[in-house]
């Protein structure tokens, strides 16, 4: 999406309502990309979503919401299918058509909001969440959601990766409990949650990684 005509040169969030996380932090997104790798980017796909496609858990036009510098949606076009990798970072996605380009695999990255996703003006038959849930809030849970929906339609599966409530020493963002899960993709938001499976996300600063939950959802 493009920045707003109106938005002051001096403005990090380019015109947008930071979500809580920015504003505990002081600074958008863009800023964790700027000085090297962010502590969530490990230079590969995350070992659960490589073996969630090597199941055949991935069909159809893909969408990766907060996708990062796009190592987890190259993966995935690597298998043939169409991605569009989505984050507001635009540092994070100058990277990953870099990548891919590199690498010479046809995925697209487009900046963009993932509380607007509609302004995309697509539908996916598979969205992919790693990491990006768990950094919301409740509210913010819910314009989420409802994002999410704009861009799917009956029977698409949607992946969710977030660090899990399990462990008390987890030093994640937001640790999300199961029940949380399941409340945010309630049948009465139009999703109906077909697993929660313990799982782990690879970081920079955990050796054994961080327990986490692997979601599978569908919109119903």
């Amino acid at each position: 999406m493009s920045e707003r005509s109106d938005t002051p040169a001096d403005d990090p969030f380019r015109g947008r309502q930071p979500t809580s996380h920015e504003q505990r932090a002081g600074q958008p997104w863009d800023a964790s990309y700027q000085d090297g790798p962010a502590p969530w980017d490990i230079g590969q796909p995350q070992p659960a979503i490589v073996r969630l496609a090597s199941g055949g858990g991935f069909a159809g036009a893909v969408l990766d919401a907060g996708c990062g510098t796009g190592d987890n949606a190259l993966h995935v076009a690597s298998l043939g299918l169409p991605v569009l990798g989505v984050d507001v970072a635009e540092t994070a996605v100058a990277i990953a058509r870099e990548k891919a380009g590199a690498r010479g695999i046809d995925a697209e990255f487009v900046v963009g909001d993932a509380f607007e996703l509609g302004r995309l003006g697509r539908t996916f038959e598979t969205v992919l969440d790693c990491g990006l849930f768990h950094t919301f809030e409740c509210e913010e849970r819910q314009d989420y959601v409802t994002s999410l929906a704009s861009v799917t339609e009956r029977g698409a599966t949607l992946y969710v990766l977030c660090f899990s409530d399990v462990d008390p020493d987890n030093s994640g963002p937001h640790p999300v409990g199961e029940d949380e899960l399941r409340a945010a993709f309630g049948r009465g938001a139009g999703w109906n949650v077909e697993a929660v499976e313990p799982s782990r996300i690879e970081t920079t600063f955990a050796a054994e990684g961080m327990p986490a939950w692997l979601a599978t959802i569908t919109r119903i």
